[in-house]
């Protein structure tokens, strides 16, 4: 219910119509005065999505502890007790990626010393290096007679790593070098030089892996570092995760109207349980974000176990929340809902995938 001051006149601003009480019966307009104290544009924000009465918090409770009671109650007829689907996944979309705007998605330290600076593990190294693994097995070889000591001994030199992997190892886990001249890309050294094989060879993936080509041969020119590709990298994906999200919405939906009666069910109706589902997930991919986020910040064994623990449950009841809800709106019986439900999952899991991996090549080539 609004706070806003009523105004003394009864005639609606909007439409003129004569006004008894606080709602114009004719365009719904509140009457109240047009001009308000400043904290008024903010309670009144919170108000329209919260709403006071109930609806907002009865919404979320539904969303969040009743799978697919929201979906079914809104097909029934009943819309006016929860918040409307689109507003209700507005609203969670804004919170969500506002809180991830307030918070760093990652705090890395890039260490300029190998090893990141740790001693025991700088120590381990050396120690692997000063290792000539291939001399000591070629010794004991050597032997007539293997004991059972020898042969586990040659067992354990050959898992570990020579010199040379482990010095592959750090220099690719240096992030603050720059990308070496050397480095090759599909096995050339410049632009120039892949353009002309290009040209020579064109593939039908031309259209993919050319623009990829000219990125990585920019950012070498450019000197970039390790570190400000990753950086860069993480931002910009994380810029475009709502649009992917968005994007996706039509095909869950249309992944649903696939696998259910066409007649009983309309696209319509795919799209209500889509947004209501969606919404579910961006509320929980908020608490996953804020345990990850907590665990990180604190140095408490037990605490940090039921932090994980609680973070593990979670993930289990996002996937049987999908399986739950599907049942209970598309009144199918236990194994063929299952089944239905597998499929749509796994499609669904694999397609996003998919997106996900060409909003990463976006995210690469948008780098500057």
């Amino acid at each position: 219910m609004s706070h806003g001051k009523i105004r003394e006149e009864k005639n609606c601003l909007n439409c003129g119509h004569q006004v008894e009480e606080r709602y114009c019966p004719h365009c719904g307009q509140e009457n109240i005065e047009t001009r308000q104290p400043f904290y008024y544009l903010f309670t009144h924000f919170i108000e329209d999505f919260t709403h006071y009465d109930g609806q907002f918090w009865g919404t979320l409770k539904n969303l969040m502890f009743k799978p697919g009671a929201l979906t079914r109650t809104y097909l029934e007829g009943k819309r006016q007790k929860f918040v409307p689907p689109v507003k209700l996944y507005i609203f969670v979309s804004f919170i969500t990626f506002f809180v991830f705007a307030l918070f760093p998605l990652v705090t890395i330290n890039f260490n300029n010393n190998k090893n990141n600076g740790d001693p025991d593990k700088a120590n381990i190294s050396k120690k692997i290096r000063a290792l000539d693994t291939k001399k000591i097995t070629d010794s004991i070889k050597t032997k007539t007679i293997l004991t059972q000591e020898d042969s586990a001994t040659i067992e354990t030199l050959n898992v570990l790593p020579d010199a040379a992997k482990i010095d592959d190892l750090e220099d690719a886990f240096e992030m603050d070098e720059k990308i070496d001249k050397d480095v090759l890309y599909r096995g050339y050294k410049t632009r120039r030089a892949y353009d002309s094989a290009a040209a020579k060879n064109p593939s039908a993936f031309d259209f993919i892996q050319t623009p990829l080509a000219h990125k990585f041969f920019e950012l070498k020119e450019k000197g970039v570092t390790k570190a400000e590709i990753v950086k860069s990298l993480s931002e910009t994906s994380f810029h475009n995760l709502p649009k992917a999200l968005f994007i996706y919405l039509p095909l869950f939906a249309f992944f649903l109207w696939i696998f259910h009666n066409k007649k009983r069910w309309w696209y319509f109706d795919h799209g209500i349980f889509t947004l209501h589902y969606f919404s579910f997930l961006l509320l929980n991919i908020l608490f996953v974000f804020l345990i990850a986020k907590l665990a990180s910040l604190t140095d408490i064994g037990i605490l940090n176990s039921i932090l994980y623990l609680l973070l593990c449950v979670l993930l289990i009841y996002i996937i049987a929340y999908f399986f739950i809800a599907h049942r209970r709106v598309y009144h199918t019986h236990g194994i063929v809902s299952f089944i239905i439900g597998g499929i749509l999952f796994t499609l669904n899991f694999f397609t996003f995938m998919i997106l996900v991996v060409g909003l990463a090549l976006i995210s690469f080539l948008m780098i500057h």
